[in-house]
């Protein structure tokens, strides 16, 4: 068996990625249809010509725009709940206590008390308080 038979193959591999990025150019794209449409017709009420020159710095604009308030939306939920998990909110706490619930039961089914772990652990933390002092 060659190392090439034990991947998997490019798109599904990498399928997320290949849609995703598919969807982005196809949704600029519309971006860039739609606002050229929306450009020509202002420059036809005004009697004007439309410019290429003068429609890439509006295109690039709203496009900078709308990453910024995407990407302002996405730092904020991501940092967000990295602090929130941080500090300790009651939503990361139940995660803790469900995940420790569920080593202690792992844990007991071996034949092993969950409560020997707990020792050591405050026997770790007045060591390393007794290294300090």
């Amino acid at each position: 068996m060659s190392a090439r038979q034990g991947r998997p193959k490019f798109f599904t591999a990498y399928s997320f990625g290949i849609v995703t990025g598919a969807l982005f150019l196809l949704s600029w794209a519309g971006q860039l249809v739609f606002q050229l449409v929306e450009e020509r017709n202002q420059a036809a009420q005004h009697g004007s010509a439309f410019e290429w020159a003068e429609f890439w710095p509006s295109f690039l604009a709203s496009t900078f725009e709308n990453w910024q308030s995407e990407f302002l939306q996405l730092v904020w939920q991501a940092a967000g709940l990295a602090m929130f998990y941080f500090w300790g909110s009651s939503q990361s706490k139940e995660g803790d206590e469900r995940i420790e619930a569920k080593i202690d039961r792992l844990l007991i089914e071996r034949g092993v008390d969950p409560a020997e772990f707990e020792y050591r652990e405050e026997e770790e933390a007045e060591q390393t308080e007794h290294q300090r002092g």
